[in-house]
């Protein structure tokens, strides 16, 4: 059977997986970011499926992506939760690479929360800081929706409010009750997997971002075509190229992940409470 990573595909995708995961009825679905998987060690009550053993996903390739599918307990609500990617740069297409989202709306989640580690382009972040994304460029080259449209979809889908207004809103009363800072942006997407240039973090500062990655446009893109409500994060793990003198890495950003774990998970548990 030929695999379009489409509407059917999760349909069958979520029945392969339902029983195992027994999925009720899921409040939101939370994609992790690289570094921020230990938000996963959280949930209560959960129930794991590797990606390798649902149809039309594959195993991610980097580190700090688990590679999981996750049915479980956070801030005492049910929830689905993504531990990992696998990235357009990994060579999936932009479809492929968001599939995961249409098997969390499949499965019964119609809002979503994205998190990723990003550089830094305002040039006042620090790394380790939080910034919630109120827009996002999509500058990767690819567009998820492109191809037949499938059942569900729209083909000129509205992207006005890409990231939900209200659910921003309730980010931020969360992080203020818990005194988390927590700033706002936007984030542009890039393909990868090379870090940017310092002329390119520079166009980037020009048009608008405050922060740079390599995931989440496709999924929001997604998310938003299915009518699902859409928050997200950023964890700054570095200032772009050329705002510091220091190469950038990998490592650094898997470490940056780490110490901000505590931060982000209470953060989320939160949100997710009060859903």
């Amino acid at each position: 059977m030929t695999t379009t990573h489409g509407a059917a595909d999760a349909q069958r995708a979520a029945e392969a997986v339902c029983d195992r995961l027994g999925v009720r009825a899921p409040v939101i679905g939370i994609v992790l970011g690289s570094g921020l998987g230990t938000l996963a060690d959280r949930l209560t009550e959960a129930t794991r499926v590797p990606y390798a053993e649902i149809p039309g996903f594959h195993a991610p390739k980097v580190d700090g992506h688990r590679g999981e599918l996750i049915a479980g307990q956070l801030g005492g609500r049910e929830v689905l939760c993504l531990a990992g990617r696998f990235h357009m740069y990994e060579g999936h297409p932009a479809r492929v690479s968001a599939f995961p989202i249409r098997v969390l709306h499949a499965l019964g989640a119609r809002r979503l929360f994205v998190s990723n580690a990003a550089g830094g382009v305002r040039r006042s972040f620090r790394a380790g800081e939080l910034m919630r994304i109120v827009d996002h460029l999509n500058l990767t080259g690819q567009n998820p929706l492109t191809g037949p449209v499938e059942p569900g979809d729209q083909r000129f889908n509205d992207m006005t409010e890409a990231y939900s207004v209200a659910l921003g809103e309730r980010l931020d009363a969360s992080a203020q009750a818990l005194g988390v800072p927590l700033a706002s942006g936007v984030y542009a997407g890039l393909l990868g997997p090379n870090f940017e240039t310092p002329a390119e973090v520079r166009m980037l500062e020009r048009l608008g971002a405050d922060a740079v990655g390599m995931s989440t446009v496709a999924e929001v893109i997604v998310a938003r075509n299915l009518g699902m409500e859409v928050a997200g994060i950023s964890l700054i793990t570095n200032p772009g190229a050329g705002i510091s003198s220091t190469p950038l890495n990998h490592e650094e950003v898997m470490a940056e992940g780490e110490r901000a774990a505590g931060a982000f998970g209470d953060l989320v548990a939160h949100f997710v409470s009060g859903l």
